[in-house]
């Protein structure tokens, strides 16, 4: 039974990842390092992903 529930988690964090790819712009890895970093609060990942992609404009 854990093994199907990793898997869903799994699914449900590449699900949010891809989401975050396509509102922010930023990488698919990059998205989810933030998910590992921040945990899966969308605004906050929201927020630091468009950080991310300002920074990575400007530098």
């Amino acid at each position: 039974m854990a093994d199907a529930d990793d898997a869903r988690d799994d699914d449900v964090l590449e699900l949010l990842a891809g989401r975050l790819v396509q509102e922010s712009g930023i990488t698919k890895d990059e998205a989810l390092e933030l998910i590992k970093f921040i945990g899966t609060d969308w605004n906050s990942l929201l927020r630091e992903a468009h950080f991310l992609k300002k920074r990575q404009q400007w530098g």
